[in-house]
């Protein structure tokens, strides 16, 4: 059954006129990891919901969630969707049920359905591997860096360091199957030297990273936040060295999907992650009971704050298009603080990801807590694109559309005092 819900306070109270349908499903195939990072939002959180669901989903869980994403991508006559197996630990479900829940939804769903799991690599071995590529999924894996020293906070019930079988299970995954290699999600810890994680992460041949920032909040700052006046903005200091590593290199040894949609929003295309940009939100979580909530990052921020008394046995995704918290996810510029309305890189920005922006007990209507991280992220990056301009040229960054030119970006005044993203399918239209 649904959870109890507790609504932001600060929502719209009404749903916009054409939501936008949801275009990335993400299923809950396990719901307990065989990890216990000291640093997990769900497990150790706020949000305590995981104790009462079941481990794993029936089949008719599975067979219901598929009929709904079959509805909906009939109603809103969608050619593509993509669906991510997460947990927990998915693969504690196993290989095989893997691939058997990926077959059933592909077999009720009239669209194509770009497939992945995500995984900590702890328990992937070469069988395993082999079946999860034949059944069609991409593996994306999540790690904190290249090096052991990096993941020291990975560590097993027991407080064993998961690192020996992530690092093994990784290569296993590079070497054995290259084309299902979705690449690797890596959390942003300041304390690590930028440059040494990066390349450390590019010796597992990763053809694409994923740089997060930690999740936090005005009331539950993350590490380093609020940051001195001496160093104002520490996460986009750190991300700015890698931007730099990454851009000036002879060769793209890897993608960084958080700076190319950086790059992409500069030059006014819009963006197809939910840390970045205006573009509406489109994903969903199925729970392993059935329950229909939002993103997990949102279960940082306190209890309930994800659920939404849904659930694919009584309601449609598209009711859930029309519950008020997932209808301010897609309000775009309206939703934003007045703060962020007024900021010249709000086209770019987008206000950043929308639980960063909490604060008990008025809710979301803020800017981000890595608001200064993120304008010294963009000024920089507009930066380097201006630089990069032919003499002359009349393409510069951020002329079409309506995010801001590279210049403009550049000049813009200091940020105001107290204000300072799974399976990666690509754009799906």
């Amino acid at each position: 059954m649904p959870r109890s819900v507790r609504p932001p306070p600060d929502v719209a109270a009404d749903p916009p006129v054409h939501p936008s349908p949801v275009r990335q499903f993400i299923l809950k195939v396990h719901s307990r990891c065989n990890l216990a990072c000291s640093y997990c939002y769900i497990y150790a959180g706020p949000d305590s919901g995981w104790r009462d669901r079941p481990r794993v989903p029936t089949t008719e869980v599975i067979r219901r969630t598929a009929a709904r994403i079959a509805e909906h991508t009939v109603t809103h006559r969608l050619r593509e969707v993509a669906v991510v197996l997460h947990g927990g630990e998915p693969l504690l479900a196993g290989a095989d049920r893997l691939a058997a829940d990926i077959a059933l939804i592909r077999g009720l769903v009239p669209a194509t359905v770009h497939a992945s799991v995500q995984t900590n690599a702890t328990l992937l071995s070469r069988e395993r591997i082999r079946r999860l590529r034949d059944a069609g999924l991409r593996i994306g894996v999540s790690l904190d860096g290249g090096l052991p020293a990096h993941n020291t906070a990975r560590t097993d019930h027991a407080g064993r360091p998961a690192w020996p079988a992530a690092a093994a299970g990784i290569w296993l995954l590079a070497e054995e199957a290259p084309e299902a290699y979705g690449g690797i999600l890596c959390v942003v810890d300041v304390r690590h030297d930028p440059v040494e994680v990066y390349e450390s992460l590019l010796g597992f041949r990763p053809p694409m990273i994923d740089l997060l920032l930690p999740h936090g909040n005005w009331s539950a700052p993350p590490p380093g936040l609020p940051a001195p006046a001496a160093d104002p903005a520490p996460y986009g200091r750190w991300l700015t060295a890698v931007f730099d590593r990454w851009w000036d290199a002879d060769r793209r040894r890897t993608r960084i999907r958080l700076f190319e949609e950086c790059v992409s929003l500069l030059l006014g295309v819009p963006a197809a992650i939910e840390r970045l940009g205006l573009h509406p939100f489109t994903s969903i979580v199925v729970e392993a009971d059935g329950a229909i909530e939002q993103v997990d990052s949102l279960k940082s921020a306190y209890e309930g704050a994800a659920a939404t008394g849904l659930d694919v046995f009584r309601h449609s995704f598209d009711d859930a298009l029309a519950h008020p918290a997932v209808a301010a996810r897609q309000s775009g510029l309206a939703g934003l603080a007045a703060t962020c309305r007024a900021c010249p890189l709000v086209t770019v920005c987008g206000g950043g990801h929308y639980v960063h922006r909490y604060r008990s007990p008025d809710g979301f209507g803020h800017p981000s807590v890595y608001c200064a991280d993120l304008a010294h992220l963009i000024r920089h990056i507009a930066a380097r694109l201006t630089a990069a301009a032919p003499p002359g040229s009349s393409g510069s960054p951020g002329t079409s559309g309506n995010a801001p030119s590279a210049a403009g970006v550049s000049r813009a005044g200091p940020v105001p005092d107290g204000v300072d993203a799974y399976g990666h399918p690509g754009r799906l239209r």
